[in-house]
């Protein structure tokens, strides 16, 4: 059984910035595929960053340059490293990832995932 458990959320003033990780279980070989998201009450959940096996990414516009995403296949390690947070990044962040292998580009555009953690929460506020 699959699982993915998020660490490192919490509460941080305007400009300051916390780094996510999500460690994964469970699979034999690491995920081809996996991606940040984030929720807040009443509104979608948006994918903020998406990495493939071969270290692409890509990004939601308003976190690029702020945001990075990457990933430690040796240790089944998913990192969301936040910069320059700001009060519209407070939200549940979720890790997600792909059961069965895709393509690079697939990745890039995939917003369906098989695995999902429980989420950790980031809050920015003066």
């Amino acid at each position: 059984q699959v699982q993915l458990v998020e660490s490192g959320g919490g509460s941080v003033q305007p400009g300051g910035s916390l780094r996510l990780s999500c460690a994964a279980s469970g699979y034999t070989d690491s995920s081809s595929c996996m991606a940040w998201f984030r929720q807040v009450p009443g509104k979608e959940r948006e994918r903020v960053a998406v990495i493939h096996s071969s270290g692409a990414t890509d990004y939601t516009d308003s976190v690029k340059g702020r945001f990075t995403i990457s990933r430690d296949n040796a240790k089944n390690t998913m990192y969301l490293q936040m910069n320059s947070l700001k009060p519209v990044d407070t939200a549940m962040y979720y890790c997600a990832a792909l059961s069965y292998g895709v393509g690079m580009w697939s990745c890039l555009g995939l917003r369906d995932f098989d695995y999902w953690g429980q989420g950790t929460q980031v809050t920015v506020s003066s």
